[in-house]
């Protein structure tokens, strides 16, 4: 993990957290009142973004990773370079929860990448980048089973 600020970002890691910090509005968060924003990069540099969407039953609540995942897949997409996250806090960055490491682990492997994770908190004054490799160490993934992915990519 590489803990920098948001000035010493790359163009496309700057735009993609901007990206994700624009999707806070649209957060649903009507029980923690926490907004996340994602958005992610395709292989063909396409900017795909999401926001959490919380339920009265907490189990089916949605976060903003997984909701730039799925809205990826629902375009067509599952090459996945790299992918931005934000939470509604100026002081703090937001990693993706255990859930949300497990499908971006799932797409590294469909993407036959270590996708790039770039958290920030809203103000951009700290900025962490990790490989999901490093955030879910000994995942197990589709290639455990043996699955062919290059009919999904």
């Amino acid at each position: 993990m590489k803990k920098t600020v948001y000035k010493k970002l790359n163009q496309i890691q700057k735009k993609l957290v901007c990206s994700a910090i624009k999707m806070l509005p649209t957060a649903y968060n009507p029980y923690s009142h926490f907004a996340v924003g994602a958005a992610l990069l395709s292989s063909n540099n396409k900017i795909i973004t999401g926001s959490n969407v919380e339920n009265a039953s907490y189990g089916l609540t949605i976060c903003a990773e997984r909701s730039a995942l799925v809205r990826a897949n629902a375009e067509g997409i599952r090459l996945i370079k790299k992918i931005a996250i934000v939470g509604q806090t100026a002081e703090k960055i937001t990693g993706p929860c255990g859930a949300c490491r497990q499908m971006i682990f799932e797409a590294a492997q469909i993407s036959n990448q270590n996708i790039e994770i770039i958290m920030s908190d809203t103000k951009k004054g700290k900025v962490v980048i990790a490989k999901i490799e490093e955030l879910l160490p000994l995942a197990f993934g589709p290639k455990n089973l043996k699955v062919n992915l290059k009919k999904y990519r």
